[in-house]
């Protein structure tokens, strides 16, 4: 069972997280999982995070009318990433949690670092085939090994060139099937508990209202600047991670 301060730190993260995702299309898990893993350790982070995922992300992926096609064109990509999720989990019984951890601070801080550099792949329409399998690969991997969705997967998609809407489309897809594969592996792996399960259902409506909140504060906002102070925040996020698993280490 859990404490009223767990109980409390899950629902602020994920309205925090929520509030995010609004604004900018993403950010729920990276956001919630950098937090938990400051409370939790990163199996029971990685369990929480999964119904309020799924949801949002869901919302995030049904609301457009370019489904299918982003799914023709990223296909092997997807494919490859919801076939590698399994090996990703697997490594949570086999390696130590506290260098997964700083694998996860890892993750962020390149992500965080790269974005603020203002660095951007371009991607060939000829090279995407290949790519996308590579990506689709690593992508898999490392959500099953640090519960994050992001590295290279979002990397991928906007280097393919994709229109805003289509972009903010297709990263829903991305998460919606990221979170659906790690369920079922988490849970053949005795990780998703009853306990964990019902606790990351009720982060649900604290995620929905604050995405509802991100929404409106997107119109009003300045991108740039918000996206300049996601990114620093998750740059130090990340590099606390790192510093406190190697300190465990």
């Amino acid at each position: 069972m859990f404490d009223v301060f767990e109980i409390c730190a899950v629902a602020g993260t994920f309205l925090l997280a929520g509030v995010i995702k609004g604004v900018i299309g993403l950010g729920l898990p990276v956001v919630s999982l950098a937090i938990l893993t400051v409370v939790f350790d990163l199996t029971s982070a990685m369990a929480l995070l999964l119904v309020p995922s799924f949801v949002t992300n869901l919302w995030q992926a049904l609301a457009g009318q370019g489904g299918r096609t982003i799914l023709l064109r990223i296909w092997p990509f997807l494919l490859m990433m919801v076939t590698t999720v399994w090996i990703g989990v697997a490594a949570l019984t086999r390696v130590d949690l506290s260098l997964l951890s700083a694998l996860l601070g890892a993750l962020l801080v390149v992500y965080s670092s790269v974005n603020l550099a203002g660095f951007r792949l371009t991607v060939k329409p000829n090279q995407e085939p290949w790519i996308g399998l590579l990506a689709g690969s690593a992508n898999g991997i490392l959500t099953g090994m640090t519960g994050s969705f992001v590295v290279p997967g979002v990397m991928y998609i906007e280097a393919i060139g994709l229109a805003k809407d289509t972009l903010i489309q297709a990263m829903g897809i991305l998460f919606t099937l990221s979170t659906i594969m790690l369920a079922f592996a988490l849970q053949q792996s005795g990780i998703l508990t009853l306990d964990f399960g019902v606790l990351s259902a009720s982060a649900v409506a604290p995620a929905a209202i604050g995405m509802i909140i991100g929404q409106r504060i997107r119109r009003s906002l300045s991108k740039r600047l918000f996206w300049r102070a996601f990114f620093i925040s998750l740059l130090i996020m990340g590099g606390y991670i790192i510093l406190s698993a190697t300190t465990v280490v």
